[in-house]
């Protein structure tokens, strides 16, 4: 009687359950409430007339009830768990939308996972068949779930157990130990920093761990990585640089490719401190002890950011312009500058193709840059030597070739390293440039413009001329080496000897202009020192004043365009021509003046006083702005 009144209570409950319960899942769930309240009603008297488990928590309550079943108990075990997991698998309902669900979902695979371990291949094969083909319908409903919970918005969705950690996750930030920093797509340069709740954190490492024991670990981080890869290529995309063809970036005017150029130099950098480390930081919690798995995610995760990299190479690949130098040197050092933050993020297996592409990229702009050097030593002995520049006037080579290398100076130390870097190519004996040293590459292209100024100075037809359009030049040179990074890096030697060509140049000039000018105003030359004071010298010296009269006018008619156009350069040319004709001229009138007859009529012949051979002297090298 006392068993058939517990029958009879046992029954009462279950259509309780089954009035109440609108579902399997709330039946079962009342059906735990009754259990919990009075050890009577256990779940294996309440559940014990229900073939299926209303709830896959039931199910090893199920396999339990299942012991009087007449087949091996495996076979049961397979059954039941077959039942159990093929309601979730055919459910259009995302099994992680609920928590419940979802660890029931869990508990189910692990106990396939240990039947499968059980299981006797030789001896059991059906059977490991069939619980081999029932784990790959698990696996797959792992994937979708898995890349669900990747697309689920931050904040939704409940998590089951707890988040993986590790040990290089203790310096967390303050106050956000649950939340793990992932970048999030960006609009602009102003990238925000997004949080993946640790909640969902633990529900991916719970899906990779089932699918890695399952031994599709390569196949849970190959879809994982997919699913971030398109979060990732979002970000590269709203940062403004596209893939593009070779072909379409090589066609690309100079000024559109420098817009993208500095557009890339930003994202690159974006890119590889804050989208890659993120995500780097992301597939080490939901892989943790996972490896390598982890980095397999990850360098899959992370192939948008590689594709960068192919602009790089298409940039250096391109025309060796000089023009493009200091946009090569800034993409140049964007690389450089990224792989000692890269070398410990991306120094596993399948990650370190990434950094390896960073540094293969660097290298292909730093021959880019040389390339650049080599073309620049090739424009100025290409450049022609046919026109003169008016007046002896700075030519515009020169300009150009000292403007720009102060310019790239600037970055001397850049240069400096990507010299270095072809330092293991021995140089050339018959051509200096190919020295990998920046100073003698630098030394060598002004050996080269010097070579070629000589050059065009033979074009001149008056020999004074050729060498005020050297000093010009060479004058120019210095000054530019002097004010910036180019004196240190020439040295002071180097400019000494610069200024001392100057110097050679000016002394010639005064040679071929006014030695003559000079000699004919010299009386030692007919009879010594009291030579003028003869009546000999005294009629010689009117013929030797208008001679000298003549040569001062034609020098002034020849000259007066010329210019000189250093004003320190102009006045000591001045002062040097002065101090060489002045006090001869000078000492000539004064002996004029004491001569016999020639000297009574002195005033007669002075055609120029002093004053106007020196007011004539200061007017030259001006290019005949201050003419009389």
């Amino acid at each position: 009687m006392e068993e058939n009144g517990e029958e009879k209570l046992i029954a009462a409950v279950r259509h309780i359950a089954k009035s109440l319960g609108r579902t399997d899942t709330m039946a079962d769930d009342i059906l735990q409430v009754f259990s919990a309240f009075d050890g009577r009603f256990s779940l294996d008297k309440l559940a014990s007339d229900r073939s299926v488990p209303a709830h896959p928590a039931a199910a090893p309550a199920a396999a339990g009830r299942e012991a009087d079943d007449p087949r091996p108990p495996l076979e049961r075990t397979i059954r039941t768990l077959d039942r159990q997991i093929s309601r979730f698998v055919a459910s259009e309902l995302l099994i992680w939308s609920d928590a419940a669900d979802a660890a029931a979902f869990l508990e189910a695979v692990d106990d396939l996972l240990a039947t499968i371990h059980d299981l006797d291949a030789p001896a059991d094969k059906p059977l490991l068949d069939r619980a081999k083909d029932l784990l790959q319908r698990c696996i797959l409903r792992l994937e979708e779930e898995l890349r669900a919970i990747l697309r689920r918005p931050v904040g939704c969705g409940p998590a089951v157990g707890t988040p993986p950690s590790d040990g290089s996750d203790s310096d967390a930030a303050e106050g956000s130990e649950d939340r793990v920093p992932v970048a999030a797509p960006v609009d602009d340069y102003n990238l925000v920093i997004d949080a993946l709740p640790s909640g969902s954190v633990a529900d991916l490492h719970a899906i990779a761990r089932r699918m890695v024991a399952a031994g599709f670990g390569r196949e849970c981080a190959e879809a994982y990585g997919v699913s971030r890869r398109g979060f990732v290529d979002a970000s590269v995309a709203r940062l403004g640089i596209r893939p593009r063809p070779a072909e379409e970036v090589q066609a690309s005017t100079w000024i559109d490719l420098e817009d993208e150029i500095a557009r890339w130099v930003k994202a690159v950098n974006m890119a590889f401190l804050i989208l890659v480390p993120s995500e780097r930081r992301l597939c080490d919690r939901v892989f943790a002890s996972l490896p390598p798995f982890a980095d397999i995610a990850f360098g899959a995760a992370c192939r948008p950011a590689a594709g960068l990299l192919s602009f790089a190479y298409v940039v250096a690949a391109g025309p060796r312009d000089p023009v493009r130098l200091f946009r090569l040197i800034d993409m140049y050092e964007a690389l450089r500058d990224l792989l000692p933050e890269l070398e410990h993020l991306l120094s596993e297996q399948y990650s370190a193709a990434l950094r390896a592409d960073v540094a293969a990229g660097r290298r292909a702009l730093g021959a880019a840059i040389r390339g650049i050097f080599v073309e620049l030593e090739n424009l100025i002995q290409r450049d022609p030597a046919k026109a003169t520049v008016p007046g002896g006037g700075l030519h515009p080579i020169t300009r150009y070739v000292m403007n720009y290398l102060q310019a790239a100076c600037a970055s001397r130390r850049t240069l400096e390293e990507v010299m270095e870097e072809d330092a293991a190519i021995p140089p050339d004996p018959h051509r200096p440039s190919s020295s990998p040293s920046l100073s003698l590459q630098v030394a060598w292209l002004m050996d080269v413009l010097h070579s070629n100024l000589e050059n065009k100075s033979k074009i001149y037809p008056e020999p004074p001329l050729s060498y005020i359009f050297l000093m010009n030049n060479g004058r120019y040179i210095t000054q530019k080496a002097r004010d910036s990074e180019l004196g240190a890096l020439l040295g002071e030697d180097w400019i000494r000897q610069q200024m001392a060509m100057v110097r050679r140049w000016g002394n010639a000039y005064q040679r071929a202009t006014w030695t003559k000018v000079v000699a004919v105003l010299r009386m030692d030359v007919i009879g010594g020192a009291v030579a003028s004071a003869s009546p000999a010298a005294g009629k010689a010296m009117p013929e030797r004043l208008r001679v000298f009269n003549t040569y001062l006018e034609d020098i002034w008619k020849v000259q007066g365009g010329w210019v000189v156009t250093d004003e320190q350069l102009r006045t000591e040319l001045k002062l040097a021509v002065g101090a060489l004709v002045l006090p001869a001229y000078r000492n000539f009138v004064a002996r004029l003046r004491l001569a016999g007859e020639g000297g009574k009529q002195a005033e007669r012949y002075l055609k120029y006083t002093i004053e106007e051979v020196e007011a004539r002297i200061n007017q030259l090298f001006d290019g005949g702005r201050r003419r009389c």
